[in-house]
């Protein structure tokens, strides 16, 4: 029997939470402090010593960084907010809404900001979600993306006494769904511009080199998608890093090393796509589709082109119902 005055307790769902990086709540100097102070505090995503590291990041970067930053996200928020948390909502609606799973609830959250992953599993665990996907919307492994995301959720469920069961979506970098639906989106792309580019760069977030020489799979897992795509393409491709930041030595080549480079050597029309990005956010539309763009025209080039992320398009979305439907075998009808 259950206790007198004790409430009930909803369960037998499931739930799945698709994770992003994060983003500011406002374009502005204080909401872009708030955010990089939880990024960069991260030690996935600086190895650096704390007793080393906060000192500079307290009191240089977070005095310095905030303003740049804030400028550059002003030029592409939107009415809905920041791009990557607008795409990230639109997929887990889009998902919710296809019914493909029966009675699963399907939610986002962003590592770091608004909404919190913990904020997110704590509703789902409240709604009944005794079985939960969480779903790192990366498709390269890297130990400072997914493996921060499923710390996160970790962390939460070793704070509840009750805790739901958890599985966690792999890397899908080579995944056929993933390249067939790259390829449909760039093709659809390609063919909506109004020139042939000459090159196709495929930019990658970039990381330290010393991450690859710890054994982090994220390079490896770059490569892999650059030349998987190339071959569905039919056409090759130049896969770059880009991103750097600090003086440390990061993953070659850098994106606008390389933009600047394919002028230099007379390309005059080139288009960029970013494999690595399941939405569009600050280092696609800004990074790449603007500062990018600068590059390569005044490097001698003359036409540039950002090719968009998958994002709630249906490329997209079919992808996405197709990766996380076969990891809920089992705990949902997946025909």
């Amino acid at each position: 029997m259950r206790p007198a005055g004790h409430p009930d307790v909803q369960h037998g769902r499931i739930g799945v939470l698709l994770v992003n990086l994060g983003t500011p709540d406002a374009p502005t100097s204080a909401a872009v402090r708030r955010y990089l102070a939880e990024f960069l505090s991260d030690r996935r995503v600086v190895e650096i010593p704390p007793l080393v590291w906060q000192p500079v990041l307290r009191g240089i970067i977070l005095n310095t960084r905030p303003r740049k930053s804030a400028h550059a996200y002003s030029q592409v928020w939107t009415e809905q907010g920041s791009p990557l948390a607008a795409i990230t909502r639109a997929q887990a609606e889009a998902l919710g809404a296809a019914d493909l799973w029966g009675e699963v609830v399907v939610d986002w959250a962003m590592r770091y900001g608004n909404p919190s992953i913990g904020e997110r599993l704590a509703a789902m665990k409240a709604a009944g979600c005794d079985r939960i996907l969480i779903a790192p919307l990366y498709p390269q492994y890297c130990s400072a993306t997914t493996a921060t995301a499923n710390d996160a959720a970790f962390a939460v469920l070793a704070a509840m006494r009750w805790q739901p069961a958890v599985r966690t979506l792999p890397p899908y970098h080579d995944d056929p769904a993933y390249i067939g639906a790259l390829k449909a989106s760039v093709e659809a792309s390609l063919a909506a511009l109004d020139f042939e580019p000459e090159a196709i760069v495929a930019s990658f977030h970039g990381m330290p080199q010393r991450t690859l020489e710890l054994g982090d799979p994220y390079h490896c897992h770059c490569q892999k998608t650059a030349r998987m795509l190339s071959e569905a393409l039919g056409r090759p491709l130049t896969a770059a890093f880009q991103s750097r930041f600090g003086r440390a030595k990061w993953l070659e080549p850098a994106t606008d090393i390389t933009l600047a480079r394919l002028a230099a050597e007379g390309v005059k029309k080139v288009a960029v796509v970013a494999p690595g990005f399941s939405a569009d956010c600050l280092e696609t539309l800004e990074e790449l589709a603007i500062r990018g763009r600068e590059q390569f025209l005044a490097a001698g080039g003359t036409d540039f082109a950002y090719l968009p992320c998958l994002n709630a398009s249906e490329p997209g979305m079919e992808m996405l119902r197709n990766i996380i439907g076969r990891e809920l075998a089992g705990w949902a009808a997946t025909s």
